[in-house]
């Protein structure tokens, strides 16, 4: 069979079977396609049923104020725990935040290593150096000022390595 139509568009020698049996098989794939999106909007329309099941426009705009209500609430609340932690924070800045003890014999007779140097220091290593010193005669306490992990006055070898615990963060 031979059709001007197909001449004209360049399938005049194609087998009329072939061409029916092409257009077939597109026909088939769009069918598949078109029961897929059925399915799908299906358990789209399920979906928002669902959602709506039981709600009418009001109720639903008292939920969405709701929401909005509580949003602004912890939003407040938020605030007011950030401006807590900045305060607290500025507070415990000075306070003691580094120790480190060292605890040696000052007298080699006494033994018990009886003696201590604690370095007390807050977060910009400012703070103070205590000195105990413990002989047969009693014990005579000392402390130095520290400022940004400096004394004016010398520190004894223990006195020192506190002061290096205590800066580095250990105990």
């Amino acid at each position: 069979m031979n059709s001007e139509i197909l001449n004209y568009i360049g399938l005049g020698n194609v087998d009329i079977g072939y061409l029916l049996l092409g257009m077939f098989s597109l026909i088939l794939i769009l069918l598949i396609l078109l029961i897929v999106f059925i399915v799908k909007t299906n358990n789209l329309k399920k979906r928002y049923m669902n959602f709506m099941q039981g709600q009418d426009a009001k109720s639903l705009e008292k939920d969405i104020i709701g929401l909005y209500e509580d949003n602004r609430v912890i939003k407040a609340v938020h605030e007011k725990h950030n401006q807590d932690i900045c305060n607290l924070y500025k507070k415990l800045q000075p306070a003691f935040q580094k120790m480190g003890l060292v605890r040696y014999d000052a007298f080699r007779e006494m033994g018990g290593q009886l003696s201590f140097s604690l370095a007390l220091l807050d977060e910009c290593n400012s703070g103070v150096v205590i000195n105990s010193v413990h002989s047969s005669d009693g014990c005579y306490c000392y402390a130095k000022e520290i400022k940004k992990g400096e004394c004016s006055i010398p520190l004894s070898q223990e006195e020192k390595q506190a002061l290096d615990i205590a800066m580095k963060g250990k105990e």
